[in-house]
């Protein structure tokens, strides 16, 4: 095994120098019946708080079209509200399971138990055409896509402020209003459905593109050379990179129990949690095919220090390549990550 130090200037700080954590939000119970029609009217969602705006996806600017989402949740669903600024609302995709994202789009990112791997993803466009899958781990790891896996019993609907495919005109923006049925997603949470009193790591995204119109036709906008613009990433809680697909990156959602008044505040193994994933990353990019030497250069790692305290973090070698691990100063539980980033736990009469 071998020891090793992390700096703390890696671990993702904002242009200031003030570390961005993930945002977090609070999903109320509600008793009322909704009907999900796209438009929130039904009072549970009208006493419901919106989220923080939608920042860029790096979490420095602001998008010139504002987004935000509320969540309630039941017995059987979990409902998500989202309200998008835009003056030209369009869709061209209308066959389930294609690449939404290739439409301007509103996305859902699912991982109940927060060890990165099995997670569930959502797109909707403006025509209300839905792609769900499930994700066995990060494309990062080599994750596999399960692509024919539905939410069945979704239930997704769409409104506009303004008209749909109308180039002659403008628009106010639209709205995304959907229920997702708990005994579906049961099957990546490995734990209690509804979640209550629980958290579970979630995010989202909204895909803006340039456009260009073609006989009053909305289509993704090329350059001179016939190559789509890139396309704008605005999500809830900043990923501080270009990539939804680190998931150890997302929000928090915590799901208050019926009749309770909560102020909640992440819990602090979860902020070292992301220390030990950002030295996790920094390995993962020292990994060559043959895996990581033994005479890795304990210069090049740096430190990690938690509650001002340094935290030794182990590398340990193994048939599956490597892992790493780190007892928590809190709990004494040790945090580990395998090199295909999973997150584990062994509390102490495991060790």
């Amino acid at each position: 095994m071998l020891f090793l130090f992390h700096s703390i200037q890696n671990l993702g700080f904002a242009q200031d120098g003030v570390l961005m954590e993930p945002r977090s939000y609070v999903a109320e119970y509600t008793a009322e019946a909704l009907n999900i029609d796209g438009v929130a009217e039904e009072v549970a969602w009208k006493m419901a708080s919106f989220s923080e705006p939608f920042i860029d996806i790096e979490g420095y600017e602001v998008p010139p079209y504002q987004t935000r989402v509320k969540m309630l949740w039941d017995n059987r669903y979990l409902y998500i509200y989202a309200q998008m600024e835009e003056p030209h609302v369009w869709g061209t995709l209308k066959l389930r399971d294609t690449v939404i994202f290739y439409n301007n789009d509103f996305e859902v990112f699912i991982d109940p138990d927060g060890d990165t791997h099995e997670y569930y993803e959502l797109e909707v466009n403006a025509l209300n055409t839905l792609w769900d899958l499930l994700l066995v781990k990060p494309y990062r790891n080599g994750g596999s896509v399960i692509d024919n896996w539905d939410i069945k019993g979704i239930q997704s609907a769409v409104a506009i402020d303004g008209t749909l495919n109308d180039s002659g005109d403008k628009d106010t923006g639209w709205s995304v209003e959907m229920a997702l049925p708990w005994d579906v997603l049961e099957e990546a949470a490995h734990g209690p459905v509804p979640p209550e009193g629980r958290f579970w790591r979630m995010n989202f995204s909204r895909v803006n593109w340039d456009f260009q119109l073609s006989d009053g036709r909305y289509s993704r906008k090329k350059d001179e050379q016939g190559k789509y613009l890139p396309e704008y990433n605005w999500v809830w809680s900043p990923q501080q990179v270009i990539n939804m697909h680190e998931p150890e990156r997302w929000g928090y959602v915590y799901f208050n129990p019926e009749n309770e008044t909560t102020v909640y505040s992440i819990p602090g193994e979860e902020r070292l949690k992301w220390e030990l994933y950002a030295v996790y990353r920094d390995l993962l990019d020292k990994d060559g095919k043959d895996g990581i030497s033994g005479d890795l250069d304990l210069n090049e790692v740096g430190a990690i220090t938690f509650r001002e305290a340094n935290l030794p973090v182990v590398l340990h070698y193994n048939d599956a390549g490597w892992y790493i691990s780190c007892k928590s100063p809190i709990s004494g539980n040790l945090l580990m990550i395998g090199r295909d980033g999973k997150f584990t736990i062994n509390t102490p009469t495991d060790q």
